[in-house]
């Protein structure tokens, strides 16, 4: 029954495994996530005469939990949500082992938990602490280059040395070396026999240490670049050059836990610390183990897996109410005080995007100042197939948000950005329209999808931005009257084009 339960959980939750599986295979800072479940099967393994000796009758917790999860995974894929379907499943494993083995949970919810640290994060948060690891991690590689006496500038994320200008892309940002190491350290704290406080001191430093090795790699490239040209940042070496800060952070956390023994002693040998002590197999109680065994909470659970099932197949293969839409190329370039012209994206960013139709004018005013208009629409939002915020897209290539407010224009929300990239800057509007509504916010905006998407059938809708170049000579209120001037032309048109 465990087997029939733990399979219905792979097949109801397939399309966000797979998803998890493709940004391991297509991101690096993801790619520890293939040996994740190998290391959790693996302690579980080791692990499994003390199981065996806890083992207890099942816990009616346990549906519970389960029942939890499902509502979670429920919302999940009707909302597009990859991490809740992700994070819902590792809910369902612990409620499966609390309905199988009972008060042995307390030795398995650990190992089930490390799977949490092969779950990508959204795409937001990644792209926002990218930025924020790449400027703080450029800024320590500068102090670091500076200590050997050569002189350099940082300009953002750029570090320019004079002769050389090296750029600390989202690569070198430490986030490849920060989620691998995490999930090291909260595998030797679990290992780590001994207080709780130094336990979750070596878990937590693995953050620190992870910045700092970053830091001082990209400080070690400069010094090397500076002396040996631009070669030492570049293929073999550069690479290798990362796994040696990685093993460099892994010996790093080994001497924390030295120093933490030496700092108070636990009175043990390194063997014995982080020594598996195990129940041999004569310890087990199965005799009144299988008096007080029941099935029913196992038959609930799969009744309310073979639910949750056939609801989400239901909701996946209905057809959507998608309004009809006219074409962006027939969008007006003319109105009064602008003139536009169509631009077009690259083939392979529209492919990512995955939107239905889009919309990139650079629209000329009669003082010769520009402001480009993008409108991103899709006719459908399932399955993670959604506008990308700008708060997302924005960061990287040098360019940094330095203001950001929810603002109003003429009762109209808008995000109002301010970005920066040395001494270029620009201003960006930009808010989420559709199925009747404008919105700012892009959490509000999700669950009006997912409201929309269970009582109306309907998940089209779009983004639309506003960008122009602040110039040196002028303010950035020049910028807004910019902007709300062609606001105001194009409202009416875009309420045209992307249905109430």
């Amino acid at each position: 029954m465990f087997i029939l339960a733990l399979a219905l959980a792979f097949i109801a939750y397939w399309s966000g495994l797979s998803e998890a599986v493709s940004r391991w295979s297509n991101q690096e800072e993801y790619s520890h996530g293939f040996l994740i479940p190998l290391v959790t099967i693996f302690i579980l393994w080791e692990k499994r005469h003390i199981i065996n000796a806890a083992m207890g009758p099942p816990m009616w917790s346990g549906v519970v939990i389960i029942f939890i999860a499902l509502g979670i995974f429920i919302v999940g894929e009707i909302s597009a949500l990859y991490l809740l379907i992700q994070y819902s499943f590792v809910l369902v494993l612990i409620g499966l082992s609390m309905v199988t083995v009972g008060r042995a949970t307390k030795y398995t919810y650990v190992p089930i938990l490390l799977l949490l640290f092969a779950i990508p994060l959204p795409y937001v948060v990644e792209v926002l602490l990218t930025a924020k690891l790449q400027l703080f991690s450029s800024w320590i590689g500068v102090q670091v280059i500076r200590l050997f006496q050569i002189p350099v500038f940082l300009e953002g994320n750029i570090i320019d040395l004079g002769v050389y200008k090296l750029q600390v892309v989202e690569a070198c940002s430490g986030l490849r070396y920060l989620f691998p190491l995490m999930s090291l350290g909260f595998i030797a704290a679990y290992f780590y026999q001994t207080a709780f406080w130094k336990r979750a001191i070596v878990f937590l430093m693995t953050i620190p240490i992870t910045i700092l090795m970053n830091s001082f790699r990209i400080g070690v490239i400069g010094v090397m670049v500076d002396n040996w040209g631009i070669s030492m940042a570049e293929g073999f070496l550069h690479d290798f050059e990362g796994w040696i800060i990685f093993m460099a952070c892994a010996a790093l956390l080994f001497l924390l836990v030295i120093l933490l023994e030496k700092i108070a002693p636990s009175r043990k040998t390194l063997s014995q610390l982080f020594g598996v002590v195990e129940h041999s197999p004569e310890n087990r109680m199965f005799s009144n183990y299988g008096k007080t065994y029941s099935y029913k909470p196992f038959i609930i659970v799969i009744l309310i897996l073979l639910i949750a099932l056939a609801s989400t197949k239901f909701v996946d293969n209905r057809v959507e109410q998608a309004p009809p839409h006219e074409d962006f190329i027939s969008f007006p370039l003319q109105f009064t005080d602008w003139i536009g012209q169509h631009d077009r994206l690259d083939e392979r960013v529209t492919d990512k995007l995955g939107m239905s139709d889009y919309l990139f004018v650079n629209y000329t005013g009669i003082d010769r100042s520009v402001v480009n208009l993008y409108v991103a629409y899709y006719e459908t939002q399932r399955k993670g197939v959604s506008p990308h915020s700008p708060r997302v897209c924005i960061p990287g290539g040098g360019w940094e948000i330095a203001d950001f407010r929810r603002d109003e224009v003429d009762g109209h929300p808008i995000n109002r950005v301010v970005i920066k990239n040395g001494d270029q800057e620009q201003l960006v509007y930009y808010w989420f329209q559709g199925r009747g509504r404008i919105i700012a916010n892009e959490y509000l905006n999700k669950w009006y999808l997912f409201n929309d998407a269970i009582f109306e059938n309907r998940t089209d809708g779009a983004l639309v931005r506003y960008v122009t170049p602040v110039s040196p000579n002028e303010t950035l209120e020049d910028a807004d009257a910019r902007i709300q001037s062609l606001m105001a032309q194009t409202g009416s048109e875009l309420k045209r084009y992307i249905a109430d």
